[in-house]
């Protein structure tokens, strides 16, 4: 029998929380939270490893756990249940002091009130971009007043253990889909860029970006790409796809290396208000 800690699913409080306990025998796993009282059992199945998915500041998942992936779970669905509509929220205030323009009521995008240790988020449905099956969600730290981001060494993140590999976060709904669309990597950089096109999508990250599949009934997409590296291969990558296809692709990237949208629609603001 073999014994291992790591941070709960549940109730986490950082990848230095040793909360949860693991204990592993011929006859299965069985995890149990010291704090929360969460527990799981997995009969017949070999320790895996308790790593964290986190999001560094330009929205790039770094994924540490290398055990297959789950598209969906309790969890998640306990934690989504939990969010409200995003309007009239501190979320709201953030992303408006971001210049971004606030997606609809119906959005995959909504806000997780504060609770125990965890700072107010703006909480993002990931689900499949073809099928729209709900794969994990995204979480943005935001401080109480909305002013920034909670300033946290993991102010954006993705729920551990899930499926984040072609996946996007419906800003808009299937339903405000016609023949046209718009995708960026971060939420902010999408909602942005909302005030010269909607619908729009994030797809989380540069390699989602890259591989965002081709949509049944979409004749034009519009690309809007961080002016870095890897947001431009991302880029030059789908429109490549997408026009081999025969679809209308238009690309949209922010002169001054280094930027999105999101930082000139925030620069915008800032020289409005002084």
């Amino acid at each position: 029998m073999t014994t291992t800690r790591g941070p709960c699913p549940q109730c986490d409080r950082g990848p230095k929380d040793r909360a949860l306990a693991v204990t592993t025998d011929h006859r299965g796993t069985v995890s149990f939270c010291h704090r929360c009282g969460y527990t799981s059992a997995e009969p017949n199945r070999q320790p895996v490893a308790i790593r964290a998915t986190r999001c560094t500041m330009q929205n790039r998942p770094d994924t540490l756990d290398d055990s297959p992936p789950l598209d969906w779970s309790l969890t998640a669905e306990r934690i989504w249940r939990r969010t409200v509509p995003l309007r009239g929220t501190v979320g709201a205030v953030y992303l408006q002091n971001r210049g971004c323009r606030l997606p609809p009521a119906d959005s995959d995008l909504r806000f997780l009130p504060p609770h125990g240790v965890f700072p107010p988020s703006l909480c993002g449905l990931v689900t499949d971009a073809a099928t729209g099956k709900k794969l994990s969600l995204h979480f943005t730290r935001v401080a109480p007043d909305g002013s920034g981001k909670a300033g946290t060494d993991r102010d954006k993140l993705l729920l551990r253990g899930h499926r984040k590999k072609g996946g996007c976060i419906r800003l808009w709904p299937d339903e405000a889909v016609t023949t046209g669309l718009a995708i960026a990597e971060g939420i902010e950089t999408a909602l942005a860029a909302a005030h010269r096109f909607t619908p729009i999508w994030s797809t989380i990250d540069a390699s989602n970006f890259a591989a965002f599949p081709l949509l049944a009934g979409i004749e034009a997409l519009t690309i809007y790409a961080d002016n870095d590296e890897a947001g431009v291969k991302a880029a030059r990558e789908c429109a490549r796809r997408w026009r081999d296809a025969g679809r209308e692709v238009h690309a949209r990237v922010p002169k001054q290396p280094g930027q999105d949208v999101a930082d000139i629609a925030a620069a915008i603001r800032a020289r409005r208000c002084a």
